[in-house]
């Protein structure tokens, strides 16, 4: 009996291997929803907001290097999904994103909710299209699997009239083997070139990023790193590339730089941009290196050739994954001896990162330095932290270690309100890790609706709201432009303890430094999700500078 579109679809998605689905129903693909109910092998996650499940996906991308799937309802459920797209697409994640859709005869009339996703999304996404048959399911589906993956990964989406879900396919079955991404890799030449720089190098310097990442390739990076003596730092929200315990290790490069090592990176005779776009975040506003073209000889390593040379003028480009250059780089001959200097170089930027992440001393009736030194101490060494964007972010990138890829879940994109469903997501695909998710009050507020989705699956997950009553990053940057002008920034909160409790979590409120171990303890030990809440002084707005100290330099300026 031949499939209809729906019943194609889900078949595709189980051949290409398919375990989650995210997604928010919708009556427009109510034929898929259908569907599914005969494909248990599909785990079906049922959120509260599209931009939650879009989220969760880009987490399930980030999590496998497999496109994460989200589904969702056309109009505002689509635009909703916008927010976990557009993630996708700045942090280089598979994803595909199914959107229902008017009916086919209905096109053109705006009729209810209908929306021209090609317009809309054309910008966001590596591709979107619309199935316009049946009987085009399985092609349509393989190349959404294809360009996700392939390049850069991104996300792609996919619009389903209902209509077309309820018709009747020419096929019985269809036919999709695994859909596997064409890889580049570097040529001879390439190898050659970055091999002599490499060797003739007094202060090279390394930053991988950008997403198609694995833990192979960490290993494999740090076996290369080690044998050609390079120190290695990783870009904004990647800091889980490279094991941060290791003696190559230098830093994250991203929002407030150690200083020591934006100087590093300013004077490195070679530095190689692995993996990473070195984007605004990265490159501290544009201002780290020369553009368009650096005062370092740059290697500049990319799967996309449209990205090299985009901003800066590489000595050398390379057209390939990260993963496949240092993959081939570690099949290469390093030099039989290292310079003593080339080794005392790679010493002092590991002691710059190590002198740079050690706690400062605690402030405040509750001080987050001791919160983050017990949590830095108790966590497991495959555990997942996530977490979105905020001031409260500087204590997790700064402060916590990172071993094994995939540990850390963040935005490169910068977007509030991540960490929750990102937690959701690492909870439903690995049960049995610990997770989590650190959140500002404005940043968890931004998706804290999802809290019920985890409450539903009784996930194990821990959140920890770090409540300071604002927006803390608009107010630091407000103080700093406009000192003593507060506009806009003070937030009211709930008790976001009472809060979980509400949804069947347990939750706890937290206001002086004592309190935590126990509360930390508790919620560890709790089967399905929970949440600490810390109370904090909202002056202390950095590790070591306070609203008070912002506004009094700004007033003297």
């Amino acid at each position: 009996m031949p499939l209809t579109g729906a019943q194609s679809l889900v078949a595709c998605l189980r051949q290409q291997g398919v375990d989650h689905c995210f997604l928010v129903p919708g009556e427009s693909y109510l034929a898929v929803l259908d569907a599914l109910t005969d494909a248990p092998e599909v785990a079906v996650t049922v959120c509260r907001q599209e931009g939650g499940a879009a989220m969760m996906a880009d987490a399930y991308g980030k999590l496998t290097g497999r496109p994460g799937i989200c589904m969702v309802t056309r109009g505002p459920g689509a635009t909703n999904a916008s927010a976990g797209l557009h993630v996708a697409r700045q942090d280089a994640t598979p994803m595909i994103l199914f959107v229902g859709q008017v009916a086919r005869h209905m096109r053109e009339r705006e009729a209810f909710q209908e929306v021209d996703y090609r317009r809309m999304f054309g910008q966001v996404a590596k591709w979107v299209a619309e199935v316009d048959s049946a009987d085009r399911v399985p092609e349509m589906v393989s190349r959404a699997f294809h360009v996700a993956m392939s390049g850069r990964p991104g996300p792609v989406v996919l619009a389903l009239p209902e209509d077309m879900l309820v018709e009747a396919s020419s096929r019985v079955s269809p036919s999709l083997p695994l859909a596997r991404p064409a890889i580049a890799g570097p040529t001879d030449h390439d190898l050659r070139r970055l091999q002599n720089l490499l060797a003739n190098a007094t202060a090279p310097m390394i930053v991988v990023g950008g997403g198609a990442w694995s833990d192979a390739a960490r290993q494999e990076l740090q076996a290369v790193a080690e044998r050609w003596a390079v120190p290695v730092a990783a870009s904004f929200r990647c800091q889980d590339f490279f094991d941060n315990t290791h003696p190559n290790y230098a830093g994250d490069v991203g929002i407030g730089i150690n200083p020591k090592l934006a100087a590093r990176i300013r004077s490195a005779d070679v530095l190689v941009l692995l993996g990473t776009r070195f984007s605004e975040m990265e490159s501290s506003g544009y201002s780290l290196i020369d553009i368009p073209k650096p005062a370092e000889t740059l290697v500049h390593v990319y799967p996309d050739p449209e990205e090299i040379g985009r901003v800066y003028m590489p000595d050398l480009g390379i057209a390939a994954p990260a993963a496949e250059t240092v993959a081939a780089l570690a099949r290469c001959d390093a030099p039989r001896q290292i310079p003593q200097a080339r080794l005392a170089h790679v010493a002092a930027c590991n002691a710059d990162y190590r002198a740079w992440s050690s706690l400062p001393e605690g402030r405040g009736a509750l001080a987050m330095a001791e919160v983050m030194g017990h949590v830095k101490k108790t966590l497991r060494a495959d555990a997942i932290v996530t977490n979105g964007a905020g001031n409260y972010t500087v204590w997790v990138h700064r402060f916590l270690t990172y071993r094994r890829h995939r540990t850390q879940l963040a935005p490169i994109s910068g977007s509030m309100g991540y960490g929750l469903p990102a937690a959701v997501a690492a909870a439903r695909m690995y049960p049995d890790r610990e997770v989590v998710c650190f959140a500002g009050d404005g940043c968890f507020l931004m998706h804290g609706q999802e809290l019920a989705t985890a409450a539903k699956y009784k996930v194990n997950l821990t959140v920890i709201v770090v409540n300071n009553g604002m927006y803390g990053t608009i107010r630091m940057h407000q103080e700093r432009s406009y000192p003593g002008r507060v506009s806009a920034t003070d937030l009211t909160n709930p008790d976001f303890a009472m809060l979980a409790r509400a949804y069947g979590c347990h939750g706890e409120t937290v206001t002086r430094t004592d309190q935590f171990v126990a509360a930390w303890d508790r919620a560890l030990a709790c089967a399905g999700p929970s949440l600490i809440e810390l109370q904090v002084d909202p002056d202390l707005i950095t590790p070591t500078q306070t609203i008070a100290d912002l506004r009094r330099v700004s007033q003297r300026d």
